[in-house]
């Protein structure tokens, strides 16, 4: 267990990986010398959202699909092959499966969008070429950066049909372009079209999630668009300090009546090294705008500012303060995926709560690694997280992620983790979420959430 933290380091790691630098001579030595991962996984989610299970499961219909209580258990299996390169190319697949043996009416209406999909799916099949310092990897792959970035906590992981080209030519420079044309969702209805619940494995759409919108499209954060193109780099000249920057640029997306849209990603960060620990300052700016009458009536054009102070690797603690804050009546568009995150993002509920037009959230963070007293692999983490949005109305159009009245919400959130010593690659975890949401003028609503997983990797 480790604080979640996307970083393009991640995306040009992933990419580089998957060309061998001990190349084949022969195209039947670059097949049998591949490489083989894999990872079979059981895990057990129980969401209790603090409403009514729905007696309707109409597709699209807001307020209804995925309210309720239920529980579900899933079993999957991830297998990935990547052959070793032969003049610099190299080929890599990644099959997913997912079956949830005894889910019911309940479990299938609640985890439609997330979780209930049994079936598999070819996620990954992709090429890739190296010359130097430049690698291309083209075809469908799962990409990990601040604005580009394919979820994980579910069964199913999210995937791009996509070119991406890294450079590292200039010295401390990372350069990464990208295009995508198609999204795999975490199950067939995670855009709220499937009826009765009835979701199955997912597949390749032109349409995506576009995280922050909240549930803008039928119910969901899902809207059609006509390729995604994205620019980042990443500088590591100063000593000790970190900078990212990242642009999204999605190309006509569905009921703008041709609109773009423009997202933006800028971070910073410092490690300051002590004798017995690192002390950690980290601060970033999200934003987003639109281009025509229709796209700008949605009120995405939003700001987001944030800062982080912390300290790690004082004899096994880490911890953390966060805080982040919205434009007044614009909300912010995270990026494609369900992956983008914020520093104030809740463990389990993500990041969308944080990036609504007028919130201010905060967040403080613990976490201890007992490899210190002598048990190796269990790490604990503690969060509280305080999202105060307030009530916003356009004159024209509708914010998108908005509240129509105050909102205080508040998030208590646990994780315990094991790496078992004994059998290399079982990792046991355990997340939980309670929280309390209070309305002006309405009553409070409580709702949790409980997440174990067992992963094998080999």
């Amino acid at each position: 267990m480790k604080l979640a933290k996307l970083s393009l380091a991640a995306m040009v790691v992933a990419g580089l990986a998957s060309s061998s630098f001990a190349a084949s001579d022969t195209l039947a030595d670059a097949f049998k010398n591949g490489k083989v991962t894999g990872e079979l996984r059981a895990w057990y989610f129980d969401r209790d959202t603090g409403a009514s299970n729905p007696t309707t499961s109409t597709p699209g219909a807001t307020g209804t699909l995925g309210k309720g209580n239920a529980d579900i258990f899933s079993t999957g299996v991830m297998l990935s092959y990547v052959t070793d390169s032969l003049y610099g190319l190299s080929l890599g697949t990644t099959f997913q499966g997912s079956y949830a043996p005894f889910a019911d009416k309940d479990a299938k209406n609640l985890y439609a969008a997330d979780m209930y999909g049994s079936g598999a799916a070819l996620s990954e099949a992709y090429v890739t070429y190296t010359l130097g310092n430049t690698t291309a990897k083209v075809g469908r792959q799962f990409i990990t950066s601040p604005l580009v970035n394919s979820s994980g906590s579910r069964m199913f992981k999210e995937a791009f049909q996509a070119a991406v080209l890294i450079n590292t030519d200039l010295p401390n420079t990372t350069l990464v372009a990208g295009y995508s044309d198609r999204f795999q969702g975490r199950t067939s209805d995670y855009d709220k079209s499937v009826a009765g619940g009835d979701s199955e494995m997912p597949s390749f759409k032109k349409e995506a999630v576009f995280y922050g919108t909240g549930a803008a499209n039928g119910g969901s954060n899902v809207f059609g668009f006509d390729g995604a193109y994205t620019a980042a780099a990443i500088n590591k000249s100063i000593t000790n300090l970190t900078l990212t920057g990242q642009y999204l640029f999605v190309n006509d997306v569905e009921l703008t009546q041709g609109g773009d849209a423009n997202v933006f990603y800028a971070e910073g960060n410092y490690v300051l090294p002590l004798s017995n620990a690192k002390v950690l300052f980290d601060a970033t700016y999200r934003g987003s705008r639109t281009s025509n009458a229709t796209f700008d009536s949605f009120h995405v054009e939003g700001d987001m500012y944030q800062g982080r102070v912390g300290f790690s690797e004082l004899a096994g603690f880490n911890a953390s303060f966060a805080y982040s804050t919205v434009s007044s009546g614009q909300s912010v568009l995270l990026g494609a995926g369900n992956g983008p995150t914020t520093y104030t993002a809740p463990l389990i509920k993500g990041a969308e709560v944080t990036s609504g037009a007028n919130t201010d959230a905060y967040k403080v963070e613990v976490g201890y690694d007992f490899t210190k007293v002598g048990v190796t692999g269990l790490k604990v983490l503690g969060q509280y997280i305080k999202i105060n949005q307030d009530a916003s109305f356009a004159a024209v159009g509708a914010i998108l992620n908005n509240v129509s009245s105050d909102t205080k919400t508040k998030y208590w959130e646990g994780q315990i983790a094991y790496d078992i010593p004994s059998l290399k690659g079982l990792t046991l975890s355990l997340e939980y979420e309670s929280a309390t949401k209070d309305v002006a003028s309405a009553s409070s609503t409580d709702f949790n959430e409980m997440r174990f997983r067992a992963n094998y990797k080999f």
